[in-house]
């Protein structure tokens, strides 16, 4: 025969909520559908039920009646709603999700007679995985506190002694026990937030390039700045490296979007560029490449990257250059004003066209330069108030007069990206990354910096 499904009642408040309130009368028998509870939570199984007050399942087994649960309020004053099954199963099929806590009595028989032998609180376990998220509030016998503080150790939100329960002490346990358990799962969120923020800002330092330039004369700085509130990693990329031949090889990239994914295939990207530049790989081999992995590793056919490429020779003097749908570099040669290198030759960015190509044009840098390398973010940003953008031009005048007033180095890589950022009225929404290669000759080798 099917095991009766104990009726859930609503207990009517006693005044005031003080003192000891007459007990209710204990309910064993009841019609399989319950209709005196119209709680509306809206998620299975979340202990925060949005019904109006609280609600209270009382797990416990006493064919005697020698438990009664006492009338009982919220601090609304609000009659708290009561459910009682006699045993595991019944409460399994009572705990919905308008049901905040549980009042468990310890002496429930355990689900399996061995398995009790070995752990009296088996019934409290079985209870605290069925229920996670719920408040569970422990019942044991006058004096037994030592179980009582064992149940707690093992997950329950406080215990009572059975004899000592009124209106008062279970109501404001109810409540305790409600809000400790909400507590405890933000904090438990918080806790596991900040691990996660922890462990990603590690893996994403960890992904950021460490340029090789040992034994060359030219001296590197960088500056990147994530479009992603709380990120260290945008979807731009950067890398240099020197390869064997003395040569020194540079490249910076943006693919289009600012997520994680957007970011962990520049990561891909930039990896893959350094493999195929130490195997000897340059201009359009390296880039037709480069695009083969791009499409085979963006999540969608409407992704893109652009790119830019130069490769110095080892004399220092000139240089290879490579557009891929990306902004030309900027020089500064010593006595010149700084400008834009040539961009007429440039091909397309890298996943738009299938058999595209990337025309490598030589170009002379002179003996003692600047080299800027830049992403979008630097020239996209507001001026004022209207929608005009700082532009390509608006870039070059603005290095021109920091130049002009002796920055060099880091000092004009962070002036030039706090000028932007001042310009836009605030922090910049798209990902930003710079980079600056310096050669004056006869100068040392210069440490890398980011």
């Amino acid at each position: 025969m099917p095991v009766p499904i104990p009726r859930q009642r609503a207990v009517p408040a006693a005044e005031g909520g003080q003192g000891q309130a007459p007990a209710a009368p204990h309910d064993t028998a009841a019609p399989a559908h319950d209709t005196t509870d119209t709680g509306n939570g809206t998620g299975a199984g979340t202990g925060t039920g949005t019904g109006t007050g609280l609600s209270l399942l009382v797990i416990e087994d006493d064919p005697a009646g020698s438990l009664s649960v006492p009338e009982l309020l919220d601090s609304a004053g609000k009659p708290i709603r009561i459910r009682t099954a006699r045993n595991l199963t019944e409460a399994e099929r009572l705990l919905t999700d308008d049901v905040h806590c549980i009042l468990l009595d310890l002496a429930l028989p355990a689900p399996g007679a061995a398995e009790a032998d070995e752990d009296e609180l088996v019934a409290l376990k079985h209870v605290l995985r069925l229920a996670p998220r719920h408040a569970v509030l422990a019942l044991t016998g006058d004096g037994d506190a030592e179980r009582g503080a064992e149940a707690v150790r093992v997950g329950a939100q406080d215990y009572l002694f059975r004899d000592e329960l009124d209106a008062r002490l279970l109501s404001r346990a109810i409540r305790y026990a409600v809000e400790r358990k909400r507590a405890d799962a933000a904090q438990r969120q918080l806790t596991e937030s900040r691990l996660r923020a922890q462990e990603n800002a590690r893996l994403e330092r960890g992904l950021l390039p460490t340029p090789l330039l040992e034994g060359s004369p030219l001296r590197f700085a960088a500056r990147y700045r994530p479009g992603r509130s709380r990120a260290l990693l945008g979807g731009d990329f950067y890398d240099t490296v020197r390869t064997p031949d003395g040569s020194v090889h540079v490249m910076i990239g943006d693919v289009c979007g600012h997520g994680p994914d957007e970011a962990a295939l520049g990561v891909e990207l930039r990896i893959a560029w350094r493999a195929l530049t130490f195997a000897g790989l340059c201009g359009d081999e390296l880039l037709s490449t480069l695009q083969k992995v791009l499409e085979h590793e963006r999540a969608d056919e409407e992704i893109f990257a652009t790119l830019c490429t130069v490769d110095i020779a080892p004399d220092g003097r000139r240089a290879g250059l490579c557009l891929a749908g990306h902004p030309s570099p900027l020089i500064a040669r010593e006595g010149r004003l700084a400008e834009l290198l040539p961009y007429e030759d440039g091909g397309p960015a890298l996943g738009l066209l299938p058999r595209a190509r990337w025309p490598r044009r030589q170009v002379e840098l002179g003996g003692k330069w600047s080299l800027m390398l830049y992403t979008d973010g630097l020239i996209e940003g507001r001026i004022g108030q209207g929608n005009q953008r700082l532009g390509q031009e608006g870039m070059v005048e603005m290095i021109r007069r920091q130049i002009a007033t002796g920055l060099q180095g880091d000092e004009l890589l962070s002036a030039a990206v706090n000028e932007v950022r001042d310009l836009n009225g605030g922090d910049l929404t798209d990902d930003v990354a710079v980079l600056l290669l310096d050669r004056a000759p006869g100068a040392r080798t210069g440490a890398a910096t980011a």
